[in-house]
């Protein structure tokens, strides 16, 4: 597995492995009604976000293919974490989160992290020790639960 940076020309992988999981994304399985979120996850939208200093990319390729990838956007909130299909279950989101956590903390972030994750990811956020900071939210056709990380709070939970 080789981990590296993201570059404007990963877009369109980035976008597809995204789209890959658009049912579990949207409230309707086909996307209707979330017109802004796939606006957001567009290959034009993604190149743009790799291009600003605001969002760092990391990926995770195996033989010159998308194994998975996490973003961090301003280094305090996980924009995107997504594992191709055939890698999950194998600890790839544990380390991508570990490796962008360390990356945040190693240039002095103040070590309180958010995600807004998908329904179906909630369980995964948990054992990395995130928590629910409230109710989940529907709105411009996404299901999402907002959770909060805190370094050093989660004794006993899994922090990969």
């Amino acid at each position: 597995m080789i981990f590296r940076r993201g570059k404007p020309e990963d877009a369109e992988r980035i976008s597809q492995l995204i789209m890959g999981f658009l049912s579990e994304l949207t409230i309707e399985p086909d996307g209707r009604g979330a017109d802004e979120f796939l606006a957001a996850v567009s290959v034009e939208a993604e190149r743009g976000y790799i291009r600003s200093d605001r969002y760092e990319f990391l990926l995770a390729e195996t033989e010159k293919k998308l194994a998975g990838f996490i973003a961090m956007r301003d280094r305090t909130h996980v924009f995107h974490l997504f594992v191709a299909p055939n890698r999950q279950r194998q600890g790839l989101a544990g380390e991508l989160w570990r490796r962008a956590r360390e990356a945040a903390l190693s240039r002095g972030h103040a070590k309180e992290f958010t995600v807004n994750s998908s329904p179906n990811a909630v369980p995964v956020y948990e054992r990395f020790g995130f928590e629910r900071i409230s109710d989940p939210v529907q709105e411009q056709g996404i299901s999402f639960v907002p959770m909060r990380y805190r370094s050093g709070t989660h004794a006993g939970r899994i922090q990969p």
